[in-house]
């Protein structure tokens, strides 16, 4: 059998390994390519290489995995199984056009029926049939399904006589107290009357995760968690910065550690 070209897209170095590392006991499936983005995801699927399958992240910050497909028009894709932490992002969509999906933390069973579906599809050479449900899926979508950015790309900070932005993918910890919240970005504290209620509704959960009544934490700053008393976990940041959560928020940060265990 040929192997099965892949392409995995995804905007978290974690999610692209998993998916690296559930294919890697399928010989069949060779992972042809990477992208971080839907930009890199664009250029690629429009090349002259050659893809049988894709695994599509759907939610990115520059294009979103729904507006790749609408800027390249089914014609040119492969298979494309959809990836999504967010299960309220038109899955029923996708099942009801044949276009399978996989959900966040992903599930091995589950992953191994995908594979199995593609394998399927792909016997039967139905190219042309997956094809016209694709056309089907974008047909079903408006001409802007999601905003590039589902939230905002920085925070205003207001002081006497001076208002400035913090870009929130710089900010690597957030700290409340009474009605301020502190922002630490590149070692840098910003001082923000507001409570941690109202500025977590500015942060994407998919990256900043609440580990405390008075701390968030950006993951993508996160470079070890240890077990502490009672619950709790001891985190510490690339920059040295130690964090301590408290048990009311264990569930929270163990939904985000399943995302990476088998």
């Amino acid at each position: 059998m040929m192997p099965i070209r892949t392409l995995i897209v995804d905007d978290e170095p974690l999610a692209r390994r998993r998916i690296i590392q559930l294919l890697a006991a399928t010989p069949d499936f060779l992972v042809q390519g990477e992208c971080s983005n839907g930009t890199e995801a664009v250029a690629v699927l429009s090349g002259a290489a050659p893809l049988d399958l894709v695994f599509l992240d759907v939610q990115m910050p520059d294009l979103t995995g729904l507006q790749v497909l609408q800027q390249l028009g089914s014609s040119v894709l492969p298979l494309v199984v959809f990836v999504t932490a967010y299960e309220h992002y038109t899955l029923q969509a996708f099942e009801a056009h044949a276009v399978d999906y996989l959900l966040k933390p992903l599930d091995p069973d589950r992953f191994t029926h995908c594979l199995a579906h593609v394998r399927q599809r792909l016997a039967q050479q139905q190219t042309g049939y997956l094809q016209q449900q694709l056309t089907a899926l974008l047909a079903t979508l408006p001409e802007r399904t999601m905003p590039a950015e589902s939230f905002p790309t920085q925070v205003l900070i207001k002081q006497p006589g001076r208002l400035y932005f913090v870009p929130t993918e710089q900010v690597q910890y957030v700290e409340a107290t009474g009605n301020y919240v502190t922002l630490y970005a590149q070692g840098e504290p910003h001082v923000l009357r507001s409570t941690l209620s109202q500025l977590v509704r500015q942060l994407d959960p998919a990256q900043f995760l609440r580990i405390h009544r008075s701390l968030i934490v950006n993951t993508r700053y996160l470079k070890e968690l240890r077990p502490w008393t009672h619950g709790e976990y001891l985190l510490t940041l690339h920059d040295g910065t130690h964090l301590t959560s408290s048990r009311r928020y264990s569930e929270d940060i163990q939904q985000f550690l399943n995302q990476f265990l088998s």
